[in-house]
């Protein structure tokens, strides 16, 4: 696939590393690092030079427990951030994290090449029209519950399965109204044990089936800091790891904290694939 919005193109026959900017101060892993404008635009700046593909901006935070801002909170996080990185970035391909349809619109008007949406167009019945109806690409995620609840005692019979099923049903609606750039992330730790997480990474290629580019986001989470017993800040060896095992496994984009070790990942497996 080839992503194209705003005049951008982006070719997704190789894979991609897209960059993690948490504007809220409650978000995983770094919140509260990048608060203040010039300490965003910094960052960009550095992902941006180190290969990342997709700069993906997150207004609210979504780690288990996080509480709803709702949209003016997220708005509030967002807008001057997005007006800010456009305007000195203006060829840059940027994603916003939302699952609020208006939020959505909103990004658009300033300038949002993708919208990224942990829900997958359950929050509010309208995200999956307004995504048809902006043509703006869209990545669909599972989650099991909301981000409170999510890792409250997760339960599936068939964990890859039942995402693969949510799947099928989600684009078919987006089929109906329209929406033809479609990727899907199966949402590591978003309501899924460590076992379920690796079990999903063991089981990826089995999505390849479903016909869309597959999103990877295990950068730094639980399932890395559980199995060896290491906090977030220790987590980056084992972010590589999955890193390339998702690559091996069929991986378009993969989701990341750090952009440079994930590139040098990207690097390495395509030479390894010749």
């Amino acid at each position: 696939m080839i992503l194209s919005f705003n005049g951008k193109k982006l070719d997704l026959s190789i894979p991609r590393v897209m960059g993690i900017l948490n504007l809220s101060p409650d978000s995983f892993f770094d919140g509260g690092r990048f608060s203040s404008i010039d300490a965003q635009l910094k960052r960009v700046e550095q992902m941006l030079e180190e290969g990342a593909s997709i700069i993906d901006l997150g207004a609210v935070s979504t780690r288990p427990g996080a509480k709803e801002i709702g949209e003016t909170g997220e708005l509030d996080h967002l807008v001057p951030s997005l007006k800010a990185i456009r305007r000195h970035f203006p060829d840059c391909f940027l994603s916003v994290d939302t699952y609020h349809s208006s939020v959505a619109r909103k990004a658009v008007d300033l300038g949002a090449d993708l919208i990224n949406d942990i829900y997958g167009g359950r929050f509010e019945d309208h995200m999956l029209n307004t995504i048809a109806r902006l043509g703006i690409p869209y990545i669909l995620m599972h989650m099991k519950g909301t981000p409170d609840t999510m890792q409250q005692q997760p339960e599936y019979q068939d964990v890859v399965a039942e995402i693969a099923y949510f799947f099928q049903q989600q684009t078919e609606k987006l089929r109906e109204h329209g929406a033809s750039q479609v990727l899907i992330d199966p949402g590591f730790g978003f309501g899924k044990t460590v076992g379920h997480n690796f079990e999903i990474l063991y089981r990826l290629q089995e999505f390849e089936s479903l016909g869309f580019p597959l999103v990877v986001g295990v950068s730094r989470k639980s399932m890395i800091q559980k199995t060896l017993g290491v906090n977030a800040l220790e987590s980056l060896n084992g972010s590589t790891v999955l890193h390339t095992i998702a690559l091996l496994k069929g991986a378009s984009i993969l989701r990341v904290h750090d952009v440079k070790e994930a590139v040098q990942a990207v690097k390495l497996v395509k030479a390894y694939k010749g």
